[in-house]
């Protein structure tokens, strides 16, 4: 089996959840992220997405220890663990996903780049694959090393979320299909049962 790395797409940081960790002064995450030493985007994003991302994020490190990168809307690619301060918070708040926009697509490009040189395997997409904005750079860059896994397809974020928490707590790893050529939307699946 080839080895396998993965690609994070990022949680909302402008929205609600984004919102407290900006004014909140009982959210550990919150603190950590504006003091000098900054938190985690990881776990930054865990918080601000909940399931969907947590989801993501606990899959990668079931399947893929170390190969894992989150797609940003102005850093590039960062790894997990990667601190970031309020400073750099803000900057993802600020820049919209969008292919148009250099601010996104530039510093994405640069990361991807050396990826696809020096990576001997899969390159696997746990974001949307319904909408371009991931997937026309990636594929630009990657060409057909870019994959996704196929029950993505029709599924909305929580259903992904749920999807990938259970793939990872049963160590089943999920079937991956190339982005390129694939069917990226279709009807909606069944409703996962409840936990």
């Amino acid at each position: 089996m080839s080895p396998r790395l993965f690609l994070l797409s990022p949680a909302n940081a402008s929205g609600r959840r984004g919102r407290l960790l900006r004014t909140s002064v009982n959210v550990d995450v919150a603190l950590r992220l504006r003091s000098p030493n900054g938190a985690p985007i990881g776990e930054v994003y865990r918080f601000i997405s909940g399931l969907y991302f947590r989801g993501k994020l606990t899959y990668a490190e079931r399947f893929a220890p170390g190969s894992t990168y989150v797609i940003t809307p102005c850093q590039g690619l960062l790894s997990p663990e990667t601190s970031i301060t309020m400073d750099v918070f803000e900057q993802l708040a600020g820049v919209p996903i969008d292919p148009a926009d250099p601010r996104y697509l530039e510093p994405l490009v640069r990361d991807l780049v050396p990826i696809a040189a020096e990576w001997p395997g899969d390159v696997v997409l746990l974001g949307s694959v319904a909408s371009s904005k991931y997937t026309k750079p990636l594929l630009d860059v990657l060409g057909d090393r870019l994959l996704f896994p196929s029950t993505f397809v029709g599924r909305g974020d929580m259903s992904r979320g749920g999807v990938l928490l259970r793939a990872a707590e049963a160590g089943e790893e999920l079937a991956y299909v190339p982005v390129a050529g694939a069917v990226l939307k279709g009807t909606r699946p069944p409703r996962l049962p409840r936990k």
